[in-house]
């Protein structure tokens, strides 16, 4: 089969497909344009996040089967359009969780004690040692929003850290606790307004667009601390900045954004947010981990296998 790599991905994924037979073309950084008018010879299609595959790409690629996104996120896929042509979309869920809880955990402790602005002033050749008195999160109330596999894994880690969690989930409809201690709630309002800080590992969806907005900042509890490390439009950026000038949020961490890259916007810019363009997934061994397991779906599919990892359109 002749596979195209669109995206930047591990070496280990195109090795994985070549082993087994196939021909791959790794082009990253293609325009829509160009890759409108190479997919129609191709069998199968591997992106991470930049390819954006609309159906005009879906409706151009004559010989897909399959496309395949080196990550667990697929907004940038339109699964629907692929869905009604018969083309197999699938995923690697999971295998870049700890990446993105370490960056998550990386956020928590360092807007906690202003990293940012300690290591930009000192650049600066300042010394503000006074102006930047931080918080401990030993006691604290986290409030993780989604409880799959990153927000269960970010509940664990910081229960180490010494900290409450709390956690909602739409598909869990009752208050529980689960076998890590975790109290689950069965009200998002419970967890705005007990929690000293809130982090969001929701998929992207339209039931999650715009799912916390300045209706929502106003039921936090003041001063608390925001993460997003899921996806750009989960969160109304123009709401969060309200949030932050209005100190209803007292420092964010963000690594996603509705649009990327987003330029120098008034929230990027703002002395209270710590931010990342979108790094969540970007270590070694997250990107070796999907490039090999979203390789071996194809080899095991072409091969007449189990077909793995298979997203359905919501």
């Amino acid at each position: 089969m002749k596979i195209l790599i669109s995206d930047k991905s591990s070496p280990e994924c195109a090795k994985v497909l070549r082993d087994a037979g196939h021909t791959v073309d790794e082009k990253f950084g293609i325009s829509p344009e160009e890759l409108k008018s190479v997919i129609g010879n191709y069998d199968g299609l591997i992106v991470r996040s930049a390819t954006k595959v609309t159906p005009e790409i879906i409706n151009a690629a004559k010989k897909l089967k399959v496309i395949g996104r080196a990550g667990s996120g697929v907004d940038n896929i339109d699964v629907k359009a692929a869905n009604e042509k018969d083309i197999v979309v699938m995923n690697t869920p999971g295998a870049n969780t700890n990446a993105v809880v370490e960056l998550t955990l990386s956020y928590l402790l360092g807007i906690s004690r202003h990293l940012y602005t300690a290591s930009a002033t000192m650049k600066e050749g300042k010394w503000e040692k006074k102006k930047l008195v931080g918080r401990e999160v030993l006691g604290k109330v986290l409030g993780v929003v989604g409880y799959g596999k990153i927000g269960r894994q970010v509940s664990i880690k910081a229960s180490c850290l010494g900290m409450e969690v709390i956690c909602y989930d739409p598909f869990v409809g009752r208050d529980i606790i689960d076998q890590f201690g975790v109290k689950l709630v069965a009200d998002m309002d419970e967890l705005l307004k007990k929690a000293d800080y809130i982090t969001i590992h929701v998929p992207k969806t339209s039931e999650t667009t715009d799912l916390i907005n300045k209706e929502t900042f106003q039921k936090m509890k003041k001063g608390v601390f925001f993460i997003n490390c899921a996806r750009g439009g989960i969160v109304n950026e123009a709401d969060l900045l309200w949030a932050l000038n209005e100190e209803v949020v007292a420092a964010a961490g963000i690594d996603v954004f509705g649009d990327e890259p987003p330029g120098a916007t008034d929230l990027i810019k703002h002395p209270k947010v710590m931010c990342t363009p979108h790094i969540g997934a970007s270590t070694v061994e997250a990107q070796e981990n999907v490039g090999t397991l979203i390789a071996q779906q194809f080899v095991d599919m072409f091969a007449g296998k189990e077909i793995r990892n298979v997203v359905k359109p919501r």
